[in-house]
């Protein structure tokens, strides 16, 4: 029985939507000949022809403000970050122009900005950041950070469909790390949608929030804790914009006991603004603090101790829930 990466997910969902709608397009640094960094895109240059895959220069800026301007002229481009961290060079154009234009003057710009993010593979600061938050805290912007084969494909083509910009981000770590068998990704929803989580694990004394390659680090802790009688209910964001806070919630107010876990830095990240949301909606539902475990608030180590260190693990997930549990 063949099986399907987190990465070939990705490829059936743009090959798809490509073949689906002949207005979807491929651009960015090596996308065509070289198929991508990681090969998400090989083959694609071979299939749909140049005009529809198109390698660009070395300016992240530039091509983003080409697909900018091809959405606003009825096409549908998928653009490639070959590292997600070189955003930065790009964030004029979202933020100002991608963003903003619904707004100010009732035109969506259909653009899925998607790459690969997140450390754990020993690239260092530059190649191995988390800028969610970035964007986040931008209107006007999707943001979605899959962790599963199925959420990979069911929200790239969502993304693809949808009339406005979505940030896409793939963890790099689980490109060729995670697999199903094809028949149980078929046997999954062709499209999820955006802005709904999803609970996957089931537990009864805390709720665990958690997104992107931190899933399986919260599922890990979560199957060492219940050999100690810790039940943890484990909630896959999938969306960070718009955020499922129904979701949040409603596990907050049956669970009592909140543990949030996310591999960006602590300051500004996700965990904060869910905290926030907890303590106004909810605060009379808590049975002990609102816990946090995240990256602390330095670059990426490139030394793979260091990085260890730095991205949250197993053991501190399990400590953490300790505590919490003893109040």
């Amino acid at each position: 029985m063949s099986e399907i990466t987190y990465l070939e997910a990705l490829r059936q969902a743009m090959w798809d939507e490509m073949e689906r709608d002949e207005n979807v397009l491929l651009l960015g640094e090596d996308v065509g000949l070289y198929g991508g960094a990681f090969k998400v895109t090989a083959g694609f240059l071979d299939h749909f022809g140049a005009n529809r895959v198109i390698d660009t220069p070395i300016s992240e800026e530039g091509y983003t403000g080409v697909a900018i301007g091809a959405a606003f002229n009825g096409l549908r481009p998928i653009v490639e970050f070959q590292f997600i961290d070189f955003i930065a060079n790009a964030f004029n154009m979202i933020t100002n122009f991608a963003a903003k234009s619904r707004y100010r003057w009732g035109a969506g710009v259909p653009i899925v900005m998607r790459g690969p993010s997140g450390g754990g593979v020993r690239a260092g600061p530059f190649h191995s950041q988390n800028p969610e938050m970035h964007f986040v805290h931008t209107p006007g912007i999707k943001v979605v950070t899959p962790a599963t084969v199925a959420d990979a494909r069911g929200l790239m083509k969502a993304a693809i469909r949808d009339e406005d910009p979505v940030l896409y981000l793939e963890h790099k770590k689980l490109y060729r790390h995670i697999k199903v068998p094809q028949s149980e990704l078929d046997a999954q929803d062709d499209i999820v949608p955006i802005g709904k989580a999803s609970i996957k694990r089931r537990g009864a004394n805390i709720v665990l929030v958690t997104y992107g390659a931190m899933l399986y680090t919260a599922l890990d802790a979560a199957e060492t804790l219940s050999g100690e009688g810790i039940e943890l209910e484990v909630i896959d964001l999938r969306s960070l914009v718009p955020l499922d806070e129904e979701c949040i919630l409603d596990a907050v107010r049956r669970i009592n006991k909140v543990l949030l876990l996310h591999e960006d830095t602590r300051t500004g990240g996700m965990a904060g603004e869910i905290s926030a949301i907890i303590a106004e909606q909810a605060f009379d539902d808590l049975d002990g603090p609102i816990v946090r475990v995240t990256a602390p608030d330095t670059p990426v180590p490139y030394a793979a101790s260091l990085e260890d260190a730095f991205i949250p693990q197993v053991e501190d997930v399990v400590r953490a829930a300790r505590t919490l549990h003893a109040y």
